[in-house]
Parts: C-alpha cells; structure tokens; sequence
C-alpha cells in the first residue's frame, strides 16, 4: 500500500512537472521576425524584380498596438496598427525629399488594402517539428478562393494581440511558418525569432512634422492611382 501510495505522488508531481513545463508563455510585448520568401507565377516573375521584394519581416507590438518598418530605399515606411479598432497609421518618410507623410486608416480601409482572402477550415495533421526553437505541429487550410496553405503553429508561446493574425487566432498558438496571398502574390513567412521586451512610443497619434494626406492620396504619391 506505501509503495503504490509513493508511486502515486511521484508520478503526480512528474506529470505536474511536464503540465509546468509545457504551459504557455504569453508575451505582451517584443519582437517577432520572419524570414519571407515567395512562390511566383511566370507571369509574375517577368513582371516585377523578385530581389526588390523584402526578405525578412519585422514586428514590433505592445498589447494590441504592432509597428511594422520596411525600408523600400527611396522611402522608410512604418505602418502601426491597433487590432482593437483594426485601424492604422502609415507613417512614410522620403530622406531625399526631406518630406514626411502620414496616412490615418479606418477599419474599412484597412480591410480593403488587405484584400478579400480569407483563412478557415485549419486541420491539425498530427506531423510535428521544430522550428526557431519551437515544438510545432502542422495544420492545413484553405482561403476563401479554395487555395490550400499549410501552417506551422506552435502552442509554446502565444504572442499579444497586436502581433496576431486575425484569421490565425483562434488557434491559440503562434505561428512559425505559414503562407499567405495578398495582392495575387504568395508569401512563406518563416520563423527566426521572438524576443520578449519593452516596446516604448507606440501610438496611433500622427508624429509632429508629418504632412496628413488621405489613403487615396498616399496611393496616387506611389503611383497606384486612385
């Protein structure tokens, strides 16, 4: 009876253990950055220089606020967005010019630039790997245009909202590889790193010395007409 009552409690506080060591860790506030590659069509690939597309993604997020930065080389662009409201700020800088722009976004128009794909129908595969360091498991899914992805998601760390993926959240995890479509081109974003720290001087209010322009103007600024 002693021996099967010490073999209990041993094998309570290892499973205790394991549940410690497998809970998930929350982070409110960091970094996150993937490696971005893409799958072109032939027409795609005679149409634009895939080396002007960028190569890695960088977030930045503190709760529900995120900062995204891509520097196009004749301009630094910034889009910080608030996942509460879905609304967002584009901030674009023209060092040349000595010109800087901001660009205030409604939920409408947000959606709008993100397009009409839609992400549902995630099915675990019950395949596992690691990846950047984290246990992950493979799902499949579908867009609203019957396109299949696949996603790798790990439920070892879960990332604040504002660094989430809308359509990816009820998942409960992280992703750390997945595929996307926006604008007729597919991107693999890759995991390379998660970084938990302070992530100061996000807003949503325009900078001082930003000249305000609407979307539709931004748009005609880059050549993307009305």
């Amino acid at each position: 009876m002693f021996k099967s009552i010490k073999t209990g409690v041993i094998a309570f506080i290892l499973l205790s253990t394991a549940a410690l060591a497998q809970a998930q860790k929350k982070i409110e506030q960091g970094t996150v950055t993937y490696a971005v590659s893409y799958e072109l069509t032939p027409e795609q690939k005679s149409s634009f220089d895939e080396s002007m597309l960028p190569t890695e993604s960088v977030l930045e997020f503190n709760n529900n606020l995120a900062r995204i930065q891509m520097d196009l080389g004749a301009a630094l662009v910034k889009v910080i967005s608030d996942a509460n409201t879905k609304t967002a700020l584009v901030l674009v800088d023209v060092p040349m010019a000595q010109k800087q722009f901001a660009t205030k976004m409604s939920a409408e128009e947000v959606a709008k630039e993100r397009g009409d794909i839609k992400y549902s129908n995630f099915k675990p595969t019950g395949q596992k790997q690691t990846i950047a360091g984290y246990n992950a498991e493979k799902y499949t899914y579908t867009d609203n245009k019957n396109a299949n992805y696949e996603l790798w998601l790990t439920k070892d760390v879960r990332l604040a909202k504002g660094a989430e993926y809308e359509d990816f959240a009820p998942l409960n995890g992280t992703p750390v590889k997945y595929a996307m479509t926006a604008n007729g081109v597919k991107s693999i974003y890759t995991l390379k790193s998660i970084k938990e720290s302070t992530v100061a001087n996000l807003s949503m209010e325009v900078p001082a010395g930003y000249e305000l322009k609407t979307a539709a103007e931004m748009k005609a600024m880059q050549g993307g007409g009305q």
